[in-house]
């Protein structure tokens, strides 16, 4: 503990400069007493810690010395600085990162680190989505010690369809896609990726494995949600829609205007509109009430046409109680 806690003091008295051995145990949660040997075992490593005495007294690195940091351009800067830690999605996660980011501005020369300040200062990354999400990735930590010691991962796995079942694969990394954490993994049918959140009773066990020499992370992942992309069942339908259901739509996808043999009412106009699936245009469709209509597939009109007499009939049931 006390190599970290050393360069965590040194990297405070880079980014504050003049710190009390009172601000400085606050700070690393430790006695000033702790605080005053370990200014002086950086002493004694050949940083020029310096004390200054006096009211306004403290611990101070010499005038213009600073640890090296490998050196940023703008452009560099600018990049890494746009990936907010807040973006991991986890509490935890994005608690390490802000630290590390806090050692990277210390690092900084005083005109980078007062850029740099002002560019976070002017970028914020909301993490979550207008839905809350109940991904559980408390097992992450365990599943990223597995992949960086090459080791297999034993776990439970609870699959979309509520079935769960045993797993023991060779772990070959994580992607996280808008805070979502997937393990890409070599089972016994081939490399499979795995949601961190549906995985239980994880544990790294201590069977090594050797990776794939060639493997490569992203171009795996691009490849699998490009055949997934494919595989995805999907709608195109025709619908008529009145002006206040264009406006709704055109938020979220892509409108089409078409072509219709059927006779819409005034201010109406066809168009076609790409749907992931025959349920979610059926959901679209009924949603959008007397704003639209489905002018094709016939399978679409049908389904939404027994919704509604379904629903009437409910009501009218109901009425008659």
């Amino acid at each position: 503990m006390k190599a970290p806690r050393l360069l965590s003091a040194l990297m405070l008295l880079q980014a504050h400069g003049r710190l009390s051995s009172r601000e400085l145990a606050e700070r690393l949660e430790i006695s000033e007493r702790t605080a005053h040997r370990d200014m002086e075992a950086l002493s004694e490593a050949g940083v020029p810690v310096l004390a200054v005495r006096g009211a306004q007294g403290g611990w101070e690195l010499a005038n213009g010395w600073r640890t090296k940091v490998p050196g940023l351009d703008e452009a560099e800067l600018r990049a890494l600085l746009m990936a907010q830690p807040s973006a991991l999605g986890d509490a935890r996660l994005s608690a390490a990162a802000e630290r590390a980011f806090g050692k990277l501005m210390a690092a900084l020369p005083g005109n980078m680190r007062t850029q740099a300040e002002s560019i976070r200062a002017r970028l914020h990354v909301d993490p979550s989505g207008w839905r809350p999400s109940a991904d559980d990735i408390s097992m992450l930590p365990v599943v990223q010690d597995a992949i960086a010691r090459d080791v297999k991962l034993s776990f439970q796995y609870r699959r979309a369809d509520g079935e769960t079942g045993p797993r023991t694969v060779e772990p070959y990394g994580v992607v996280c896609k808008q805070t979502v954490w997937y393990l890409v993994a070599q089972a016994q049918a081939g490399m499979r990726t795995y949601r961190v959140s549906r995985m239980s009773e994880v544990v790294a066990l201590a069977i090594p494995f050797k990776r794939q020499a060639k493997f490569n992370l992203a171009e795996y992942w691009n490849a699998s949600t490009a055949r997934l992309a494919q595989t995805r069942e999907s709608c195109v339908a025709m619908l008529g829609l009145a002006p206040e259901a264009v406006k709704s739509l055109n938020g979220w996808c892509q409108l089409t205007p078409a072509n219709s043999a059927e006779e819409l009412p005034g201010g109406w106009a066809a168009f076609e509109v790409g749907f992931e699936s025959l349920s979610q245009a059926q959901f679209v469709a009924l949603g959008l009430g007397s704003k639209a209509c489905v002018l094709a597939p016939d399978e679409l009109r049908r389904k939404v046409g027994e919704e509604i007499l379904a629903a009437a009939s409910v009501r009218i049931q109901n009425d008659s109680a």
